[in-house]
């Protein structure tokens, strides 16, 4: 064991502060051959130093510890134990992990694998191989592929921990104990929503003091039966600081086969919590109120019934005794089952990434299922606010109160700016691109936001999303999308009109909610490109623009609307890996629809 550790100061430390505190059985576990396999604290921490050591042996680790001249290691792979004990072996010996989603385009896995000057490239398995196949020879800097599968194609990682003798072991202690919390621990490349991946350094501290900020200000259970279930990218910041989080409070993580299966693997792990984005929050709800659509008689009155009563929860404000006792029968009758759905363990979820519709916090929220929203972006590593479990820690709408160790401020225009232990150490190679976002300390973070009642943070958009219609009115496009998508019908939507007369959307239907209503008008169910042109349905969707419309300024009131056939995803590059879009990519694709609204 370790030597006896009070409080982590390195990322490594989380590791042996379970093993001193929660040692577990299942610290991770993953369904290998139809069964939970599950890997203990001391598993982890000899499968870790053994790679470290073997990593050593490959003549990868600890050098001159400055960003430049340390050691970089991609991986591109799903979630999976081995994704974890990888990135602990690096940070064991000094060496970078640069983390690349699996559905990073092949012309930005090449940039990043070049501009990182990558010596290994460690991937999950054969859904990588035809990606890799047509750009390996680009990149110079590449010494090995390991494969965490059995691959003809590559070496398995396994080959790495052969032979591994004490004195080996011995040798990644003495670097593990030089391994200063001021030093770099990866190197994170945001996609972004425009232009080529800019790498965050992230040194140890900067972790670090965000993972222990965040338990400091959002309690976790620390209870050895807590378990959360994992399928958020570890690629992203916010699922690998909510895998530190659970390690350093005992919290066994159980990875979701994939996102398919993620119905099915909350029943089978009964999760305490997890984590989420607000894309799969709505993509459920859609699929409740489907089933909903389905019910019949007095059990479809009452689902109906249930859900309004939902809506109008409010957490702050007591409903008094008549909306308590109907809210406790829709519980009851109806949200039960959804809470069951989710394994019936469920203490919290946390949602963020983008901006979660209100009416979900309320529904969510009065079924018992508790979701909490979180802000923060990568280049502070990540959290600045959370809604949290204290008495008065959570006002839906907000991202809530700015966490412990994070001085937070507005500037003139409402850009939030944030200064902390957190702040990343700079973009890597681009110190240009460091100076324009890190001024006297103060990360700008380009979200625009307010302070609701003094304390609850809110964001109102993106600083550069923003735009002036040609009247010289300033719009801001997600609150307005944001509102929209509360719209059953409405499946995603984006707000355009820059240098334009007037505000128009591109909406892509929820067509599973359209089927139902086009049955229930004696329309027959067409192709999608059929129905998008069908006047009826156009209409349809002109009146729910037009109901949503006095919630807006009169700037901001959509005047014109084109219906989409094809839903925008990761594959076809309309969004992020982290399920944002990528407006750019949206308005060159369609300009021509949005040429016609404007003709």
């Amino acid at each position: 064991m370790e030597k006896h550790i009070n409080k982590p100061t390195r990322l490594f430390d989380f590791l042996y502060y379970q093993q001193q505190f929660f040692q577990k059985e299942d610290m991770l576990a993953m369904k290998e051959n139809g069964q939970w396999r599950k890997y203990s604290t001391q598993e982890i921490i000899d499968n870790a130093n053994r790679l470290s050591a073997g990593l050593l042996k490959l003549g990868l680790g600890k050098k001159e510890m400055t960003p430049e001249m340390q050691d970089k290691i991609a991986v591109i792979s799903k979630n999976r134990p081995e994704w974890l004990i990888l990135d602990l072996a690096c940070q064991q010996i000094g060496v970078l992990l640069c983390p690349i989603y699996p559905t990073t385009n092949q012309s930005e896995i090449e940039f990043i694998l070049n501009d990182a000057s990558v010596k290994s490239l460690f991937i999950s398995g054969g859904e990588m191989i035809e990606k890799l196949s047509g750009m390996i020879n680009n990149v110079s800097s590449l010494e090995n592929i390991f494969s965490f599968e059995y691959l003809k194609e590559y070496q398995n990682w396994n080959t790495i921990t052969e032979n591994i003798t004490e004195t080996d072991l011995q040798e990644v202690n003495l670097i593990k104990n030089s391994i200063l919390p001021e030093h770099c621990a990866t190197i994170i490349y945001t996609s972004g929503t425009t232009g080529f991946p800019k790498g965050v350094m992230l040194s140890h501290k900067n972790i670090v003091s965000n993972v222990l900020n965040a338990v400091n200000s959002f309690p976790f259970p620390k209870m050895t039966t807590a378990r959360a279930l994992s399928f958020l990218p570890l690629n992203h910041i916010f699922e690998r600081v909510a895998s530190y989080i659970y390690i350093y409070s005992g919290i066994s993580i159980y990875y979701a086969e994939s996102m398919e299966t993620i119905g099915e693997n909350l029943k089978e792990v009964k999760p305490t919590l997890f984590t989420t984005v607000p894309r799969l929050l709505e993509k459920t709800f859609e699929k409740i109120l489907q089933k909903g659509a389905e019910l019949k008689g007095i059990k479809r009155k009452l689902f109906f019934w249930s859900l309004s009563v939902a809506e109008k929860y409010d957490n702050l404000q007591n409903g008094g005794w008549f909306y308590n006792a109907q809210l406790a029968l829709a519980n009851k009758i109806i949200f039960n089952k959804w809470r069951d759905a989710l394994g019936g363990n469920i203490q919290f979820i946390i949602t963020g990434g983008a901006a979660c519709q209100l009416k979900l916090l309320r529904i969510f929220n009065a079924a018992k299922i508790p979701v909490y929203e979180g802000y923060g972006p990568t280049e502070n590593s990540p959290v600045i606010s959370v809604n949290c479990q204290k008495n008065g820690g959570t006002k839906y709408g907000t991202v809530g109160l700015v966490i412990d160790g994070q001085d937070v401020k507005l500037e003139e225009d409402g850009e939030i700016c944030v200064k902390g232990p957190s702040v990343m150490m700079g973009y890597y190679k681009r110190e240009d691109l460091t100076n324009e976002v890190i001024k006297n300390g103060w990360l700008h973070t380009g979200d625009i936001g307010v302070f609701e009642d003094g304390k609850y943070l809110k964001i109102t958009d993106r600083k550069k999303e923003l735009f002036k219609t040609s009247g010289g009115k300033y719009v801001a496009p997600q609150a307005i999308e944001n509102k929209l998508k509360e719209s059953p019908f409405i499946e995603q939507i984006m707000v355009v009109g820059a240098d334009k007369k007037f505000v128009s959307a591109l909406i892509v239907p929820s067509f599973t909610q359209l089927k139902k209503w086009m049955e229930n008008n004696n329309i027959p169910f067409l192709s999608k490109q059929e129905i998008i042109l069908h006047p009826t349905i156009v209409l349809h969707f002109e009146e729910i623009i037009t109901s949503f419309n006095p919630n807006f300024n009169q700037v901001e009131q959509i005047k014109k609307i084109a219906l989409l056939s094809d839903e925008w995803s990761v594959e076809t590059e309309e969004l992020t890996p982290k399920l944002s879009m990528k407006r750019k990519v949206i308005m060159e694709k369609y300009h021509l629809h949005i040429q016609k609204l404007y003709e």
